[in-house]
């Protein structure tokens, strides 16, 4: 009997110890595979980073045509189901997008024409407005006037002895910028040409398992920047009106080309605003004789952002993004380190699409909860 129950105990601890190893085992497996994963994650998304910041020329203009034929896929779609051929549809879309970025460079055109006008008389203010400027520093910051007439000089000489470059530089960015708005329309047009052919791509690389989601976040993705962009176009033109108001109200010159120059920039979030506003700010520091002119500027530019976040944004846009700022902020930084303007003004949508992707993946909830934005509920504690 003892032999017995001895026995039964050294099985039962013999089995525990076969599990435990086996556990054991198991875990470390398991970790090994986690590590081979991760590093198989991070080496994927390296290898990303290089392709879109090595491959800015190729990747610049095909993004700008995606987005194009995503939003003109539902007007393209409308013209075929009422006769047009597929061919004569993507034409009339994209001749819609020529006409109406043509009216906008026309009307700017006509607003930068006159500011060219005025340039001399401009110039013959800037002088005494640089002079009062001088004697302010002399008078609060302790620094001579000759000691910034030094600098002045040195610093000319520095952009005169870089001109070569500069006027290379130039010369670069123009040949990319007219190559791209070249080639972006034939790849829109391309995009919406041969969308089957893209769709049963993706369908051969994800399999039969995500299909059903795949034709789901293609269908969202679709009708949210077809709403979103038109709606984007109705908030650019009130933020444009509100702004020249506000400037012809204060007698700026030119209000309506910094009016809606100011709106349009608005396009590149948090930056943009600042950077097209500093033109407006220096012309009514020239050419009016008290500094709440230019404070005024501010005002009115403060104001209407303002109107644009909290009223007129959330009434015109149907359908936003629903993107967290956090998230914003670092495609907005990611994307100006690998394609400067263009990666800011891209990598926001990117974002909008990752979203809805992982709206629709369980798999990537977890990121999910780092791009979403969370509705703070009332009366919830932590």
């Amino acid at each position: 009997m003892i032999i017995s129950i001895v026995a039964h105990i050294a099985h039962f601890i013999r089995g525990r110890i076969i599990r435990t190893c086996k556990t054991d085992q198991y875990i470390m497996e398991k970790q090994r595979t986690d590590t081979g994963n991760a590093t198989a994650w991070l080496a994927l998304a390296i290898l990303i980073i290089l392709l879109l910041y090595f491959g800015q020329t190729l990747f610049v203009p095909m993004f700008y045509g995606l987005f194009i034929a995503i939003v003109l896929y539902p007007i393209c779609r409308w013209l075929e189901k009422h006769g047009f051929s597929k061919t004569m549809a993507i034409s009339t879309g994209l001749f819609i997008v020529f006409l109406l970025f043509a009216v906008l460079l026309w009307l700017l055109a006509l607003q930068f024409n006159a500011f060219l006008n005025d340039l001399p008389e401009l110039k013959s203010k800037l002088q005494p407005a640089l002079a009062n400027l001088q004697k302010w520093l002399e008078n609060n910051g302790n620094i001579s006037i000759a000691s910034q007439n030094e600098w002045g000089q040195e610093l000319s000489g520095k952009l005169s002895g870089d001109a070569p470059n500069l006027i290379s530089g130039i010369f670069n960015k123009t040949v990319s910028g007219l190559f791209t708005l070249f080639i972006t329309p034939v790849f829109a047009a391309l995009f919406l040409y041969n969308r089957k052919d893209f769709v049963l791509f993706l369908e051969k690389l994800l399999g039969d398992k995500y299909n059903d989601r795949l034709h789901q976040v293609l269908g969202q993705t679709i009708l949210t920047y077809f709403h979103f962009i038109k709606g984007m176009l109705f908030v650019y033109i009130i933020v444009g009106i509100l702004n020249s108001i506000g400037l012809l109200v204060l007698g700026i010159k030119h209000a309506i080309l910094f009016g809606f120059l100011t709106a349009i920039m608005t396009i590149i979030p948090y930056i943009g605003i600042f950077i097209s506003a500093l033109l407006p700010i220096t012309i009514a520091w020239i050419t009016k004789d008290s500094i709440w002119y230019p404070i005024g500027v501010v005002g009115v530019f403060v104001f209407v952002q303002y109107l644009e976040a909290n009223v007129i944004f959330p009434r015109v846009v149907a359908t936003q993004l629903n993107i967290s700022t956090w998230a914003t902020l670092v495609a907005i930084i990611a994307g100006g380190i690998l394609w400067g303007v263009s990666g800011m003004i891209l990598f926001i949508p990117f974002l909008g699409m990752l979203k809805l992707v992982t709206d629709n993946v369980p798999e990537w909830e977890a990121l999910n909860v780092l791009i979403r934005r969370n509705e703070v509920k009332k009366n919830k504690k932590d």
